[in-house]
């Protein structure tokens, strides 16, 4: 009796060979962008304390008291894979004494995230991000160019019709005063809140105001804002960042309930969202974060920064745009008979050598199933090199796309293909 197929676990995905070549894509153009700002890369562990994210992202938030994936290992330790990247490069940032290197610290990363929640389009239990933090600086400029950094990728990348919203969400006193007062406003309306909102409601009240429950959201139309409890500097502070973007021109609107989802944000919160996406339209959100630092054992140090889903920002780019895949062979070799096997692998290895994408059959398959297979996966030229070719000392080329074929000298392929536009 045949054995079941394993399948993958249900929230994670594999990523196809027709499908890696936009991961790369987009890989790349990320380390470019980033090298441009003077970010530099750091790449932390699979997983970590579970510690961190109880003290870091905070032990009342849906991540961490719900999603995340947690075990003990043979020491009694309790470890976590990672559900989000700030934290981690917060504590590598304090465990290698980073601050002592330079006053301003930029860093940019790309990396898997573990969160066991109800997977839906562009969403995986399995997920990736990419992202930038800076530490050190208290001043408006820092959160700023966090936000260009963002917005200007997206737009660099293609996306159009860019929302960037933004927030304050004070100080810690700021915010602490706030949170009371939302919770006085919505005691009345406990009863019409939602299972999951009555379950934040003493725990992480801010997160009520993420709501997509119309009738909540009438609710909360005429809830307090956030900016009606910001400090005078809190609120200079938040002044200078929107009057910087208003200098550049990058436009942007104020959501006075954009909080974001994690205990560890203060002042500064933001959202770039695209069309491209639909209902779920957010591109990636972040913000400042000036007690994290010292939260996780470091001294004081301001901080802010940013997260994107690598999934999600995919899934805006193929609704924007459709592009071939530049991975696939440029060149493939049609061997004839057994005779110009060896020749075959001699001109290919040439060829490679000099950065022409070439395939070569493994098969031994005829003249009609190579040609076959070249058209299949999208080669432009076909090199047919037989017996009669050998003798001649000429193989022939074909352009798979428009079907013409001439007589090449074969020690001059290298140079014939080389000025042959792909």
């Amino acid at each position: 009796m045949a054995k079941e197929p394993i399948r993958s676990i249900k929230g994670t995905q594999d990523i196809l060979p027709n499908q890696t070549w936009r991961w790369q894509t987009l890989e790349t153009a990320l380390h470019d962008h980033f090298k441009h700002y003077g970010y530099r890369e750091i790449r932390t562990p699979a997983f970590e304390k579970s510690e961190l994210f109880a003290r870091g992202v905070g032990k009342d938030t849906d991540i961490v008291s719900k999603e995340m994936y947690s075990w003990k290992d043979q020491g009694e330790t309790s470890l976590t894979l990672k559900p989000e990247l700030t934290a981690p490069v917060v504590r590598a940032y304090i465990q290698h004494n980073m601050a002592g290197l330079a006053p301003v610290t930029r860093l940019y990363y790309i990396d898997a995230l573990f969160r066991r929640e109800r997977p839906q389009k562009g969403r995986y239990r399995q997920f990736h991000q990419f992202g930038a933090e800076v530490f050190g600086s208290q001043h408006p400029e820092a959160d700023v160019e966090i936000i260009i950094s963002a917005y200007e990728f997206f737009k660099g990348i293609g996306l159009k019709d860019l929302q960037l919203r933004i927030n304050s969400i004070g100080s810690a006193e700021s915010k602490a005063a706030y949170r009371d007062e939302l919770i006085r406003y919505l005691e009345p309306y406990f009863d019409e809140l939602s299972e999951v909102s009555q379950s934040r409601f003493h725990r992480n009240p801010l997160r009520i105001l993420d709501t997509k429950i119309p009738h909540e959201i009438k609710i909360l139309k005429d809830s307090p804002q956030t900016t009606e409890f910001l400090t005078d500097s809190d609120r200079e502070h938040f002044h200078e960042v929107i009057g910087l973007l208003d200098l550049l021109e990058i436009p942007y609107s104020i959501d006075h309930r954009m909080v974001r989802g994690l205990d560890y944000y203060t002042h500064t919160t933001f959202e770039i969202t695209s069309p491209a996406l639909g209902a779920q339209d957010a591109l990636c959100g972040g913000g400042r974060y000036d007690d994290l630092v010292e939260t996780l054992g470091g001294k004081p140090t301001p901080a802010v920064g940013f997260a994107a889903g690598i999934e999600r920002t995919l899934l805006a780019l193929k609704s924007v745009s459709e592009e071939s895949d530049p991975s696939q062979a440029r060149v493939t070799l049609i061997t004839l008979d057994d005779s110009t096997r060896g020749l075959c692998f001699s001109i290919a290895a040439k060829l490679r050598a000099a950065k022409i994408s070439t395939e070569i059959d493994l098969l031994r398959r005829s003249l009609k199933a190579q040609m076959r297979e070249a058209n299949r996966s999208r080669s432009r030229f076909a090199v047919i090199i037989g017996q009669s070719e050998i003798d001649s000392g000429r193989a022939q080329v074909k352009n798979l796309k428009t079907g013409e074929q001439v007589p090449v000298q074969i020690d001059l392929l290298i140079d014939h293909l080389t000025g042959l536009e792909f």
